[in-house]
């Protein structure tokens, strides 16, 4: 009964759910950037390593997620793509979880390269940043009313006009966050770069 009733007030409330959450999750990453919040165990760079190659492979497998679910969808195998979309979400909250603690326990990577590589590295970064700041709102609307309509009821709504912009902006912001991995990993040189909390 009390699935039925949180399942009826996200039906009625997509919109507030949505500002909600991409609050909470702005907030876990801004508060892990700025604030000295003690909650992350303390990591070695091989462990940011680890990490690091961790989020590639999460994020290898959402794109796979979100390129299937997008095919399927196209095919009409409605339950092979809301399948695929929930796993790409599933994914996706893990990323945020290994990509959490690597920051807030070990601190970051600074590219090392001559130019133009490094101006190049930095344009597909930001390019990358930029789409995950913006997706997440519209990720969240589109999977909020994926999984709370049925497919005829979905017709009704704007999930398919919502979900085009959520799985374009996200996979080319996953693309882009691979090849930014192997640059910074595999490529060229990297040094690592503690987080600093605030004075």
């Amino acid at each position: 009964m009390a699935t039925a009733d949180a399942k009826e007030r996200l039906r009625e409330r997509p919109v507030g759910v949505t500002i909600l959450l991409t609050i909470v999750g702005y907030g876990l990453v801004i508060g892990t950037f700025v604030a000295d919040v003690p909650i992350y165990p303390d990591l070695t760079n091989a462990q940011v390593n680890l990490f690091t190659h961790a989020i590639a492979v999460i994020n290898s497998v959402t794109t796979a997620l979100l390129v299937a679910g997008w095919y399927w969808i196209r095919a009409d195998e409605v339950d092979k793509h809301r399948a695929a979309m929930t796993g790409a979400f599933i994914t996706i909250i893990l990323f945020l979880v290994v990509y959490l603690i690597r920051v807030g326990g070990g601190g970051t990577k600074e590219f090392v390269a001559v130019s133009p590589v490094y101006e190049l590295y930095l344009a597909m970064l930001a390019i990358h940043i930029v789409l995950s700041i913006v997706a997440v709102p519209v990720v969240l609307y589109a999977l909020i009313l994926g999984l709370t309509h049925t497919p005829a009821e979905l017709r009704e709504t704007a999930h398919a006009r919502v979900g085009r912009i959520a799985a374009g902006s996200w996979i080319l912001s996953l693309v882009l966050g691979v090849v930014t991995y192997f640059m910074l990993n595999h490529i060229y040189d990297y040094e690592f770069a503690m987080l600093v909390p605030p004075l």
